[in-house]
């Protein structure tokens, strides 16, 4: 009579699952590691885009603005005589056009903006504007948009000559640049975009005669 010999014990040991499941695991969290890496990428690309998307578009509406202006004359804040209202400094800009970037309720022809950078309690750009003719142009010009994702505002402005400048007085000048360049730099859930110069030129740079 023959001895069947013994069967070999099927499955896995404890041993072996405990190390299958260690495996496992250490797969899964590389897995997962690479997963939120690569959902961290994609949020700061999407944010970054955001931003300059963002700043873009500000400065086309600042740029159609300015590109706009208008050398208009007239006596302001009590000035004895009409002068010239155009006044660039490097972080602010005051000047006559006829397109205004928020247009008021009214339909008019000449609208006096400043665009200036308020470093005070409210940081960031602050577009004012006032309905012409008027007197006070700019004391009395009404704040009608903030942008406190605005962190940087520059100006330039260019002589005929082809120099640029840091300061335009439109009264002394007796006119207005041939061009203005103009750097923006926003921020936006902690992204940061500064754009390359935009140089506009403008279109009337003396009054009429």
């Amino acid at each position: 009579m023959t001895r069947r010999g013994r069967r070999a014990p099927s499955g896995f040991t404890l041993l072996e699952i405990v190390i299958a499941l260690a495996i496992v695991g250490a797969l899964l969290t590389i897995a997962f590691g690479g997963l939120r890496v690569g959902l961290s990428a994609w949020r700061k690309g999407e944010n970054r885009a955001e931003v300059h998307q963002h700043a873009r578009t500000l400065m086309v509406v600042l740029a159609r603005s300015i590109g706009s202006a208008y050398p208009y004359r007239i006596a302001a804040e009590q000035a004895p005589e009409a002068v010239l209202q155009f006044d660039g400094y490097p972080d602010r800009l005051s000047f006559v056009t006829r397109a205004a970037p928020f247009p008021l309720a009214a339909t008019i022809a000449f609208t006096a903006v400043r665009l200036s950078l308020d470093t005070g309690e409210e940081p960031g750009l602050v577009v004012s504007e006032r309905a012409l003719p008027n007197q006070e142009v700019w004391s009395k010009a009404t704040p009608v948009f903030r942008d406190p994702e605005v962190t940087g505002l520059h100006f330039r402005y260019l002589r005929p000559d082809a120099d640029w400048e840091e300061r335009w007085d439109g009264a002394t000048e007796l006119g207005l640049p041939a061009a203005v360049q103009a750097s923006l730099t926003t921020t936006l859930e902690g992204g940061l975009a500064a754009l390359p110069p935009v140089t506009i030129t403008l279109k009337t740079l003396k009054p009429p005669a």
